[in-house]
């Protein structure tokens, strides 16, 4: 069990982004030439998680769109946000976070209704996006032309901590009633 939870470990800590199960599994199964049970890797990942909530360790192991991966614990957050902040060529410019958010409350659409709901060109956006992995083509659309469909991709799930879309915020908790009026309300 010990040499398992080792080799989970590594996967977990190797892993770009979040693993799964049925992954670790696999992997292990080709490393170890053995059968490797799912309960074996459930098992060796509680133990790692309870290892890490000792406030010796700056990581936890989290579980997040169907994925385990290690993140910095709660506390250093401040101290993590402050190294994003001086790396700004990752920033999404306004544009980019606009269509971002398009996309992901709207998938799968196409780059023309993206366009029409902004009213502007959107190329340079979508096509950022795409570099930074954040969305992804899911298809392509059933219309004249066969338009490319865009929808978010599992980096964005990661990078946003979210399990599914149906975890986004509603746009009702977003934008209050009222809130875009213009002018003042008389009664």
């Amino acid at each position: 069990m010990e040499n398992v939870i080792q080799h989970v470990e590594a996967l977990v800590y190797a892993s770009e982004y979040g693993i799964g199960v049925p992954e670790i599994q696999q992997v292990l199964e080709a490393v170890l030439g053995d059968r490797i049970d799912e309960q074996l890797i459930l098992d060796a990942l509680e133990d790692i998680k309870d290892r890490y909530l000792n406030n010796n360790h700056i990581l936890e192991l989290k579980s997040i769109n169907n994925g385990y991966q290690f993140l910095t614990k709660p506390q250093y957050y401040n101290t993590i946000n402050q190294l994003q902040a001086h790396r700004a060529k990752k920033k999404l410019s306004q544009a980019a976070l606009e269509t971002l958010a398009i996309i992901a409350y709207r998938q799968p659409i196409t780059k023309l209704e993206i366009e029409q709901i902004r009213g502007v060109n959107c190329d340079y956006s979508v096509q950022r996006l795409l570099e930074k992995e954040l969305i992804k083509i899911v298809g392509k659309a059933d219309t004249l032309g066969k338009p490319i469909l865009y929808g978010t991709s599992d980096l964005f799930m990661d990078h946003f901590g979210i399990d599914s879309t149906a975890d986004l915020p509603k746009l009702k908790e977003i934008v209050q009633e009222g809130d875009n009026a213009i002018g003042e309300i008389s009664e």
